[in-house]
């Protein structure tokens, strides 16, 4: 698709403040979900016993390390699901300056359709999670659900950002940063 009736827009956000807001995520969905999950279960704190103590210990970040990767193949999919080019428009990797791992689109999608795909990893291993983990008292899935959410906190910034525009108008992942361009449709001119 040609772009030359639209104006084209750069839109980011900064990863550094986001890393910040991601504590304020973590907050926020605790209160969210803890708060209830206490109120209908408790808490049952598992003991911890001197046997495994390392594998126990190094579980929950290879968990968190391994969500993270899910998180970004997430996005690709939804990203590849309404790309023309599927996967072969999908860049994934990292921002070292900032350690932050990223899926990029290299070509426009509506921003309905790049709305879904931004929002799919919080939904998918966030809410989900933290809501089934209501339901059945499991504290990992609840533990799981929350710091997913959180670690959705640049999505989330970044939906902010896009949501008050037009879901027909077309928006394309930035390279390099945290963010992306907007396409908007010229007004024609009679």
């Amino acid at each position: 698709m040609e772009f030359n009736d639209f104006i084209k827009e750069k839109k980011t956000i900064n990863l550094a403040k986001a890393n910040v807001d991601a504590l304020k995520y973590l907050l926020l969905f605790m209160v969210l979900f803890a708060v209830p999950f206490y109120l209908i279960w408790g808490f049952k704190i598992p003991k911890i016993d001197g046997e495994n103590l390392i594998l126990k210990a190094l579980t929950p970040l290879f968990a968190l390390l391994v969500g993270i990767i899910i998180h970004e193949l997430i996005h690709g999919f939804f990203f590849a699901l309404y790309a023309s080019k599927g996967m072969k428009s999908i860049k994934f990797g990292i921002l070292w300056k900032t350690l932050t791992p990223y899926c990029h689109c290299k070509e426009p999608l509506k921003i309905k359709h790049y709305i879904i795909a931004l929002l799919a990893p919080l939904l998918i291993l966030g809410i989900i999670p933290a809501v089934f983990s209501l339901m059945t008292g499991n504290l990992f899935l609840l533990i799981l659900g929350i710091i997913f959410s959180a670690t959705a906190a640049g999505d989330i910034m970044i939906y902010f950002l896009i949501k008050k525009e037009n879901p027909e108008d077309y928006v394309q992942d930035h390279p390099s940063e945290a963010g992306y361009y907007i396409f908007r449709k010229k007004e024609s001119e009679e």
